[in-house]
C-alpha cells in the first residue's frame, strides 16, 4: 500500500521536556490509525507536528511523498491536510454553512457554486443540514463537534487527523458519531484519530499506536494492543503483574 505518512525521527522539545522523542511510524493510504496515550504523552503536539503549527527539533515530516517539514500550515493544509481540535474552535458569531464554506472556499479553493455544492453535501454527510443556517456559537457540544469535522471535510483532506472528537459525548451521540466516522473512512479517506474514548477507536481503526512521553511504545493490531501488559500499565495503570 501507498505510503501518505511518515513521520521520520521525528524530535521536539520545550526545554527539558520532550514532545516528540524520535517518533517514528508510516500511515498507509486509506488506514484508519488510532492513537492513545495518558495526558500529557504529547499526542496533540505530533498532531501540530504534523500540521506545521509546531516544528520539530530534528527529523522529518513526508507527506504524500514529499518532505514537508518547512512547510507552514496553510500549505500543508493546501496539500491536504486537514484536521478537527480537541477544543472547538468554531466562527462563534458566522453561521454553520459560513463556517463550512470559509474552509471550502480558503483551504480546497472552491469558488462560488461549487463551493456552496460541496458545504451542503458535508453538511449532509456530517448531520448538520438541518443546522446550516444556525449561529455556530448556538450548537450543543455533538454539534459543535460535528462542526468542526465538517470544516475539516471541506478542506478536501487526504489526510484527516481526529483530536479527542468524542470527549464529553453521550453514549448515543457517541455512537452516533462513530457511524459518521465510519462512512468517510469507507469512501477512502485517511484518519489518524487521538481518543480517549477508547471504544470508539475500536469500532473504527485498522491499526494502533501507544505514545509516552513523547515516544512510539507500541503498534499494532488494535484489540491486541490493548490486552498487552506494557499498555494496560501505562495507559491504564495497571501494573504488568497484577
Amino acid at each position: 500500500m501507498t505510503t501518505i505518512l511518515k513521520l521520520d525521527a521525528v524530535c521536539k522539545a520545550f526545554g527539558a521536556v520532550k514532545v516528540a522523542d524520535d517518533l517514528s511510524y508510516e500511515v498507509a493510504e486509506g488506514e484508519a490509525l488510532g492513537v492513545i496515550g495518558p495526558n500529557g504523552a504529547g499526542k496533540t503536539s505530533m498532531f501540530n507536528l504534523i500540521t506545521g503549527t509546531l516544528a520539530p527539533n530534528s527529523g522529518r515530516v513526508i507527506f504524500a511523498g514529499n518532505d514537508v517539514t518547512s512547510h507552514n500550515a496553510a500549505r500543508r493544509c493546501h496539500a491536504g491536510i486537514a484536521r478537527s481540535f480537541q477544543v472547538p474552535q468554531p466562527f462563534s458569531h458566522m453561521t454553520v454553512f459560513e463556517n463550512a464554506m470559509v474552509a471550502a472556499t480558503q483551504a480546497a479553493g472552491l469558488r462560488e457554486h461549487a463551493a456552496e455544492r460541496f458545504c451542503i453535501e458535508v453538511l449532509e454527510q456530517t448531520g448538520l443540514l438541518a443546522k446550516a443556517n444556525t449561529t455556530a456559537g448556538s450548537l450543543t457540544l455533538l454539534e459543535r463537534k460535528r462542526l468542526e469535522l465538517t470544516r475539516a471535510l471541506c478542506a478536501k483532506p487526504k489526510l484527516l487527523l481526529l483530536d479527542e472528537i468524542a470527549g464529553g459525548l453521550t453514549e448515543a451521540e457517541c455512537v452516533s458519531l462513530i457511524r459518521t466516522i465510519k462512512d468517510i473512512h469507507a469512501v477512502g479517506v485517511t484518519i489518524i484519530w487521538i481518543e480517549h474514548v477508547v471504544h470508539a477507536l475500536l469500532e473504527v481503526v485498522d491499526r494502533l499506536i501507544v505514545i509516552d512521553f513523547g515516544r512510539l511504545i507500541a503498534e499494532g493490531e488494535p484489540h491486541a494492543i490493548m490486552d498487552s501488559p506494557e499498555v494496560k500499565e501505562i495507559y491504564l495503570g495497571i501494573e504488568a503483574d497484577a
